[in-house]
């Protein structure tokens, strides 16, 4: 059994606002933390990761782009010779570029199913021949809301959201004899510097439809990934968790 000392965690997007939140709450119960940033974003992810090692946490950046499949299996491949067998997997790569289907460019609708989905097929299937050896792995990604209600002018972001939860539940059943479970969260409204940007009088409408009243921290949302990454939570596999103060209650 994996012990959370031995526990190597990589968790793409390391370095944004969840990303963050699950570096200090993995690093906090003694995992070593991978956190990958995109190669465009070394400078300010490198200032983050100093700031958490100085605090205690063994935490190591890997910058590599996973919209690229090639860079994902060498990046995977050296982490696993060099850091340790990654135990743990935390899919939280995203970004958004939302416009309504009518004006959306190519380009938009590519960028985000590239970085948010594709991302997903090319970091797993990386990970996944290390953990099918070891006989041991968690597989989460973090999906949203959107992807289970749908948003107005996130054909992209809801259609990516959505093919990641499809995409767990398949997986699930694909390496569950392996020692692997494979589960999503989705998570609502988080405080962050996306939802940060979005303009004042549409968060307010936002919040005053979630019936906890607020939107969430992002620690409330690596809570329940480290739930289901926990040695514990074995017999959890396939699920979709949502995360989200009663917004969409299904």
């Amino acid at each position: 059994m994996i012990d959370t000392q031995d526990e190597v965690v990589l968790v793409t997007g390391g370095t944004g606002a969840i990303g963050e939140a699950l570096c200090r709450g993995f690093g906090g119960r003694g995992a070593t933390i991978i956190a990958n940033c995109h190669p465009d974003d070394i400078e300010r992810s490198t200032t983050l990761v100093s700031a958490l090692t100085g605090e205690g946490l063994s935490v190591a950046l890997a910058p590599f782009d996973v919209t690229d499949h090639a860079q994902c299996q060498t990046a995977i491949a050296d982490l696993e010779v060099r850091v340790g067998g990654i135990t743990v997997l935390v899919n939280a790569a995203g970004i958004t570029r939302d416009a309504t289907l009518a004006k959306m460019s190519q380009d938009d609708w590519d960028a985000v199913l590239r970085t948010n989905l594709d991302s997903v097929y090319h970091v797993s299937k990386a990970c996944l021949p290390g953990m099918k050896a070891r006989r041991y792995g968690r597989v989460i990604s973090i999906s949203s809301v959107n992807g289970q209600r749908g948003q107005f002018g996130q054909t992209n972001y809801a259609a990516a959201k959505a093919g990641m939860t499809g995409f767990t539940r398949s997986l699930a059943r694909e390496v569950a004899h392996h020692g692997i479970t494979v589960n999503a969260v989705s998570p609502g409204y988080v405080r962050s510097p996306m939802t940060d940007a979005v303009p004042a009088d549409i968060r307010d409408r936002i919040v005053a439809d979630i019936p906890v009243g607020r939107a969430a921290e992002p620690w409330e949302i690596a809570h329940a990934i480290q739930f289901l990454a926990d040695r514990n939570s074995g017999y959890i596999t396939g699920v979709d968790l949502s995360v989200n103060g009663g917004y969409h209650i299904a």
